[in-house]
């Protein structure tokens, strides 16, 4: 996989506000699937994680969001969600999310995700820490 991941996303009506511009929450929604399409492609499914796939029932919540938002996206444009890990904790991972409209930057976002077991901080799990090591070597 070459990194950033990427994931197109079209603008709906449901995702605009009333002045017919993308409204915030709708980024923090398209980011949340560029990062588990991202897992996905990792061979990382949630549904596993949650069942127990890399030992214990693990799941990944959102610990900090720092978000720049840029230019407005509209009706039908179509985005591409970028994601790529930046940053590798014992039980955290920063990652880099860009939504871009072709070339051009929308909205850019360093998000912390916490691995979690039981409702407490698990260190990372060696098979998908394994992975994300290896995505960032390809950068």
């Amino acid at each position: 996989m070459t990194s950033p991941h990427r994931l197109s996303v079209r603008v709906y009506w449901e995702d605009t506000d009333a002045s017919g511009l993308v409204y915030h929450t709708s980024y923090v929604r398209f980011m949340e699937r560029g990062r588990t399409e991202l897992l996905r492609s990792l061979g990382l499914e949630q549904s596993q994680l949650l069942d127990g796939a890399a030992g214990a029932p693990i799941y990944f919540v959102v610990r900090a969001m720092e978000l720049d938002f840029r230019k407005p996206a509209v009706l039908d444009d179509l985005l591409s969600v970028e994601t790529k890990p930046l940053d590798l904790g014992g039980a955290s991972l920063s990652l880099d999310q860009r939504v871009m409209r072709g070339d051009e930057p929308l909205v850019t976002a360093v998000v912390k995700v916490v691995c979690v077991e039981n409702g407490r901080a698990k260190r990372l799990p060696a098979e998908v820490r394994a992975k994300f090591e290896a995505l960032r070597a390809d950068r």
